[in-house]
């Protein structure tokens, strides 16, 4: 195991999953295109981040791996969150205009 492997890392890490997924059980569905903005906007900072480990000078390979698979579920989400939003806001325009 590595050495600089902290377990309240960890910790964080579950609890602030338990209270995301608690947190939009709970919106309401009229909230649900911007909360897609919100997600959209979460899935940059994943990306800009993963770059950043995968590109690490010290890296090992498991740390790049891990790093490309979250550039790419992050690209995914973000493309996908996107195409949702607009397929949304297309639902609420005018047929005539």
């Amino acid at each position: 195991m590595n050495s600089n492997f902290n377990p309240d890392y960890l910790f964080v890490f579950l609890l602030a999953g338990f209270l995301g997924l608690q947190l939009i059980k709970k919106v309401s569905p009229l909230l649900h295109s911007p909360l897609m903005s919100l997600t959209n906007a979460i899935a940059a900072v994943v990306i800009v981040g993963a770059i950043a480990v995968t590109g690490e000078e010290g890296a090992t390979s498991l740390a790049k791996t891990l790093g490309f698979v979250a550039v790419l579920a992050a690209t995914i989400n973000l493309v996908s969150g996107f195409m949702i939003t607009d397929r949304m806001l297309k639902m609420f325009k005018r047929k005539g205009a």
